[in-house]
């Protein structure tokens, strides 16, 4: 009778041990995740041992291979995994970003082409509000990424931080200069964020293995708001996909905070 022994695998032994199993029995990496319904690329960075993946995730692959393995039990040597601060954070901001956005929307539309000077510090406040949170937002979703990786996505929210960065600075110097105002360019804003909304939602689209209903969803409802401020026929229109979509990205942040913090490593039999 062969001694089993009882461990947790961590990687990078993880991923060579999936590596020669999958070897062993003759699969390719596209073959493995029509298996076992995972992305490539995520099984791709396991192998090398890039990311430690979840339980469920690690279970679909071991099963798929025929490889036995002993259910996750609470034993005190088990690996928890706690979210990070930030990400709590994030979806804190979050929240505050969906509210301050939609007041900052309306007040543009109410002083568009006019002289705002009246409220300016209080515009102002808003505004600074709404990017500032906005940007806490989008980095807690570059460090979920982290652990459910998502290479269109990463450079999605990258490109769309940078924006914010870029469309703050020039709102500051249209509020409290003659250069210009923000009538001016507010069309090629809402175009660019278009653009930036649809690239985002592509990025979500690729969590659809993982995450098929919501991420489906929220990619589609991106990419439907991204195409009517892009094309400027529904700007106004556009608002409606837009907020459900930022409900949903929301809820789709704290979904998978929680994934988190349940995830442990799985003891494995050798």
């Amino acid at each position: 009778m062969v001694n089993q022994k009882l461990f947790v695998m961590k990687q990078p032994e993880l991923g060579k041990k999936i590596s020669e199993l999958r070897k062993a029995k003759g699969l390719t990496q596209e073959e493995l995740v029509e298996k076992c319904n995972l992305n490539v690329r995520t099984v791709q960075r396991i192998e090398a041992g890039e990311v430690s993946p979840r339980t469920y995730t690690i279970k679909a692959i071991f099963e798929a291979l025929e490889y036995h393995w002993d259910k996750v039990s609470n034993l005190d040597h088990q690996i928890a995994e706690k979210p990070s601060p930030l990400l709590y954070a994030s979806f804190g901001a979050g929240i505050l970003y969906f509210f301050l956005s939609i007041l900052e929307i309306g007040m543009e539309q109410e002083n568009f082409g006019s002289n705002i000077s009246f409220n300016l510090i209080g515009f102002t406040l808003i505004k600074s509000g709404t990017y500032f949170f906005y940007l806490i937002f989008l980095l807690g979703w570059l460090k979920l990424i982290k652990t459910f990786p998502n290479r269109i996505l990463t450079i999605a929210l990258w490109t769309m931080i940078g924006a914010n960065v870029i469309w703050f600075i020039i709102d500051l110097i249209a509020l409290f200069t003659d250069a210009f105002s923000i009538g001016d360019y507010y069309m090629l804003k809402v175009s660019s964020f278009g653009f930036l909304y649809a690239f985002l939602g592509f990025g979500y689209l690729g969590y659809k293995k993982q995450f098929s209903s919501m991420a489906t969803i929220l990619g589609s409802l991106l990419i439907l708001a991204g195409v009517l401020m892009f094309t400027g026929i529904g700007v106004f229109l556009a608002l409606i996909p837009w907020t459900l979509a930022e409900i949903v990205q929301i809820g789709l942040m704290i979904y998978l905070i929680q994934r988190i913090g349940r995830r442990e490593s799985p003891i494995f039999y050798s």
